[in-house]
């Protein structure tokens, strides 16, 4: 029984809140202060149509946008939903900058992994160039100092 008058209640406050919506969004747009406008009144067979107000150079006024909510229901499942709707979606934004943050942290490491490659490509190829003058500077110093076909004894 309780669940059906539940049910009633339920139906009756979203029939209420309905009409509410529409009866906000139906209301006559008021003229702007302060812009020339003419009130035109249209009776029932009248033969003369009323000038657009785009022809006479005026923009019509045109309500922003509502988005309609409940505000605070008291029903617990409903302050439960909206809860975890709004816990969601901070998961969800905080989930997308830790993301946005491991990529730009790997990004940065990648490029001084990089860096530190070239370096040491760098690096090698400087050893392998003063290795081999070293060696040619040895051989030719021996071969300056040896007597024409000598052995080298090490």
């Amino acid at each position: 029984m309780t669940q059906i008058r539940t049910l009633l209640i339920g139906t009756a406050m979203t029939a209420f809140a309905a009409t509410a919506a529409v009866a906000q969004t139906t209301q006559p747009v008021q003229p702007v202060a302060g812009v020339n406008t003419q009130a035109q009144l249209q009776t029932p067979g009248a033969d003369v149509a009323p000038a657009a107000p785009a022809a006479q150079g005026i923009q019509p006024v045109t309500p922003a946008p509502t988005r309609l909510t409940a505000s605070g229901s008291p029903d617990p499942l409903v302050q439960k939903r909206e809860a975890n709707a709004k816990a969601n979606a901070e998961y969800r934004a905080s989930k997308k900058a830790s993301k946005a943050e491991l990529k730009e942290q790997q990004k940065a490491a990648k490029s001084e992994y990089k860096e530190q490659v070239r370096d040491a490509k760098i690096n090698k190829k400087a050893d392998k160039q003063a290795a081999d003058n070293e060696m040619k500077m040895n051989l030719q110093s021996q071969a300056g100092v040896q007597p024409d076909g000598g052995e080298v004894k090490h």
